[in-house]
């Protein structure tokens, strides 16, 4: 074993044959490089050794200097003096962690790490396209009244924010891999929860805390993931990453488009309960978190969050574990870790703050938000709230615009394609077929029969009802308005108050009537179309993708980030020239097309701005305004659906290039190495 503790060669680092080793170590004699072995000079086993753990100091001070890993006394230097020797001794192991992972290489390890964290990310994808998909039919399902529409997309969205802020500062102080277990499984736990409850407020809280739960993936994915990439490697393999968020919003659509229209799939549990399909397809989108939370079980914690938190030893055994994995699947079993010290900061005295907040998580995360509004990350941390919020708000806002828009094209096509019936009289007339998209005025019915059969978008106005029967009748968006029913029987049909307004029913009975509201998508050619435009909006992000990773460590993050929305907003701003379904739809997958390089540039910058004590924090509270932007951009764009397009044309387009312009102002991280 090499003797560790000659601190006047702490810093000798010499590459040999693509390996880093100690000089010192290298002059002894029967010097071992695997580090199988440890003793000091005593014969004493330091903890780690029967791992093969090396030695990082001896515990004993030389010729005046403090040992590895202990604190400085507090009664020799001040406070400010410490953080000045803790910031050298960050960046000096920002210097050498980079050296150990361009040793550890590139290789599978890696590769395992990028396909369980991309389940994670493809999770969040995942629930942000779950809130539009499921928001019609389970407001329809639960009879959820006007003034409680819309709710659901707003209060995940808080939930994300909530959680953003939460799980990416709770990981700078438990760990990343840690929290994202937590954070996935109390996703996951509450998202299939979700689909058996009945009640819309109990369904809207358990979709919150599945927000909640899913907020913190992103600021952790991408922090966890960085942490074991070389610098050369960062922003090629962390754009590689955002593709999974892409495919979660491809699962979404085409699980939506293969299950909800489908009505037939439900089934019912008693004479209440049903469970319809948009419930099948909630279980179904909550598979990619289960998966994700298996496979992380089996990844090991971020070795340079360990080495931030001081843990050496633990730190050393899984860079080894990304060494060996690596060296293994190259068929170079026989390359040996050489690293055998690593440098950790100085772990400051800080009693009189874990007494205080020791027992306090929230004060913890509180304390160390704060410290990215410090010099020297504050205006960067403005900066970048400011970017993310106003990306957001542009794309949030218009991807519940872009669909309201095409639903008002086909609703105001529909509404042409009215029939009306004035004074009509019928009897003794049977109706077993469907009647859809009609008016009938001051009509008389007689004797007439209503059996298994339709109502579909019909209105009746000031019409009779005479001795009529009605048996196995729906009626989906039909209502009967001033009519009177006189001897008329209804059995198993859905005619209830809420579609009589103010009608009269003299003598006539209701029987076994249909319970809740009921819902169908047979024939729904609007379901169907709605989710196809979603999914080729999604599968548009595929191009755009492909060459932001190729090209964000050629051109720039910043170049990237601040080209992206500026032509986002200029392809924004020609919506205002879309008359028709078509020229919609392809000034939607336009824009994304076009976003989506500046959503993977915001990534790769966000990680690589924050040191590694707040990365969770900064990333955590970026998130957190991407998500508040989200619930302003889904209020502000919804109401102005079939009122004017100027005002979300131009409100995008202008937020959209005025936070490109930002985001060029922030410093270029394409050379930095991970603080």
């Amino acid at each position: 074993l090499k003797d560790f503790r000659h601190e006047d060669n702490y810093n000798s680092y010499a590459q040999q044959d693509g390996r880093y080793a100690d000089n010192a170590a290298n002059d002894e004699d029967g010097a071992s490089s695997d580090a199988t072995e440890g003793h000091d000079d005593e014969d004493e086993i330091y903890e780690g050794e029967y791992q093969g753990v090396p030695a990082h100091n001896d515990g004993k001070q030389r010729d005046g200097q403090v040992a590895l890993g202990q604190p400085v006394s507090d009664s020799l230097k001040s406070q400010k003096e410490l953080e000045n020797e803790r910031q050298a001794d960050e960046e000096e192991l920002a210097q050498q962690y980079e050296l150990i992972m361009q040793e550890c290489g590139h290789g599978r390890f890696q590769w395992q790490l990028f396909f369980v964290l991309g389940l994670a990310l493809m999770s969040d994808g995942v629930e942000v396209f779950v809130v539009g998909f499921v928001l019609p039919s389970a407001e329809t399902d639960m009879c959820v009244p006007n003034s409680g529409a819309g709710w659901l997309g707003s209060i995940v969205y808080l939930g994300m924010m909530f959680g953003a802020f939460f799980w990416g500062g709770l990981s700078d102080k438990l760990g990343r891999k840690q929290c994202l277990l937590i954070s996935m499984s109390v996703n996951g736990f509450f998202a299939f929860l979700s689909s058996f409850v009945q009640g819309y407020s109990m369904f809207l809280l358990c979709r919150m805390v599945s927000g909640f739960g899913i907020g913190g993936a992103v600021p952790i994915v991408f922090s966890y993931f960085a942490e074991v990439l070389a610098r050369e490697k960062r922003g090629e393999h962390l754009s590689w990453l955002c593709m999974f968020w892409m495919i979660g919003g491809i699962y979404a659509s085409a699980m939506a488009w293969a299950i909800i229209p489908h009505y037939g799939w439900s089934f019912s549990m008693g004479s209440a309960y049903q469970f319809h399909s948009w419930r099948v397809f909630v279980v179904v989108c909550a598979l990619p978190c289960v998966s994700a939370v298996v496979a992380l079980t089996f990844m090991p914690e971020s070795p340079r969050f360990f080495l931030e938190m001081g843990k050496h030893d633990e730190a050393w055994m899984v860079l080894k574990q990304i060494h060996d994995t690596n060296m293994r699947a190259r068929g170079e079993p026989e390359r040996v870790f050489t690293v055998n010290r690593i440098k950790i900061p100085k772990q400051l005295d800080e009693l009189v703050e874990l007494q205080s907040e020791s027992s306090n998580p929230v004060l913890k995360i509180w304390l160390t938000f704060m410290k990215c509004f410090d010099y020297p990350v504050r205006d960067n941390t403005i900066k970048l709230a400011a970017v993310w919020f106003t990306l957001s708000f542009g794309f949030y806002g218009l991807s519940v615009w872009f669909p309201d828009v095409i639903k008002h094209l086909q609703a105001d096509e529909y509404a042409s394609r009215v029939k009306i019936h004035n004074s009509e009289r019928i009897e003794d007339f049977t109706f077993n077929f469907t009647l859809e998209n009609q008016i009938h005025r001051n009509g008389v019915f007689l004797n007439d029969r209503f059996i298994s059969m339709k109502f579909k978008a019909v209105t009746f106005i000031d019409s009779s009802f005479l001795n009529c029967y009605f048996e196995d009748v729906s009626s989906v968006g039909s209502f009967f308005k001033n009519c009177t029913f006189v001897d008329s029987f209804f059995y198993n049909t859905d005619i209830d108050d809420s579609k009589l307004t103010n009608s009269r029913v003299i003598n006539s009975s209701f029987h076994h009537n249909k319970t809740g509201c009921q819902m169908t998508f047979d024939d729904d050619y609007s379901a169907y179309w709605v989710y196809f435009v979603n999914f080729l909006g999604t599968l548009a992000v595929l191009p755009g993708n492909i060459v932001s990773a190729l090209l964000m460590d050629k051109i720039g993050r910043l170049s990237m980030l601040g080209g992206s929305m500026v032509l986002s907003g200029i392809s924004c701003f020609f919506l205002w020239f879309g008359t028709s379904e078509s020229m919609m739809i392809f000034m939607l997958c336009l824009y994304n097309g076009l976003s989506i390089s500046a959503w993977n540039s915001l990534d790769v910058v966000t990680t690589e701005l924050y040191p590694t004590d707040r990365r969770g924090t900064g990333f955590g509270f970026c998130n957190a305004m991407c998500k508040l932007a989200a619930v302003l951009g889904n209020l502000i764009f919804g109401s102005l659906v079939g009122i004017t397009k100027a005002i979300p044309i131009l409100l995008a387009s202008s937020v959209l290039v005025g936070g490109g312009l930002v985001g060029l102002r922030l410093p270029d991280t394409r050379a930095n190495v991970l603080m």
